[in-house]
């Protein structure tokens, strides 16, 4: 295989682990930003871990939980079971 054949097929290989990548969040991929939050209580059992959004984010004061199975979904902190969960749960 010639070596600019082997480059090319790196290259679409890396776009597309990394567009499936994106579709797995609902963080917004330029700015790693919450797009939406949980309306529902996200079980305890099922939070690896969470992480502040980044500043660049203040329109919505929300929380990152990383879930099992790579998933990740934002969740308000004013929510009572947010503060709960937050005190039950490690950084990331």
């Amino acid at each position: 295989m010639r070596p600019t054949t082997m480059a090319l097929m790196c290259l679409l290989l890396a776009a597309v682990w990394l567009q499936d990548v994106d579709s797995k969040s609902i963080l917004s991929p330029s700015n790693r930003c919450c797009s939406t939050t949980s309306k529902k209580k996200i079980p305890l059992k099922l939070i690896q871990c969470f992480r502040n959004m980044s500043s660049t984010c203040s329109h919505l004061p929300a929380v990152v939980f990383r879930l099992k199975k790579g998933r990740e979904s934002c969740a308000l902190t004013s929510d009572t079971w947010v503060q709960d969960h937050l005190k039950e749960v490690d950084r990331c």
